[in-house]
């Protein structure tokens, strides 16, 4: 499972998902040439966006095929997105086990 969170320069916590990102071969197997933002996570490893490739995932995210995301995590996803986009020195984290 990733998690998805949303910290601060200084690494605390800002905000995270109730809901995690289940890998499996739906995400595994994307193109990284059309999902080039969502292409780099990794289900054992930290993946963290700054604010201008967030701007960059949340174009991605409306074009991703049926079952690759839950519904209840696409909208967090965006939600937390736009915190980033909408605050200063924040980022998204992809957080692999």
């Amino acid at each position: 499972m990733i998690n998805l969170q949303v910290r601060g320069e200084d690494d605390t916590i800002k905000a995270r998902a109730r809901h995690g990102v289940q890998w499996g071969s739906e995400l595994a197997d994307l193109d990284p040439s059309a999902f080039p933002m969502l292409g780099h996570l990794m289900p054992d490893a930290d993946t963290v966006f700054n604010r201008r490739q967030v701007y960059s995932l949340l174009e991605e995210v409306p074009r991703l095929p049926a079952g690759v995301l839950t519904e209840e995590l696409t909208r967090e996803l965006v939600q937390l997105g736009r915190l980033v986009l909408d605050g200063q020195h924040l980022y998204l984290w992809f957080c692999g086990d």
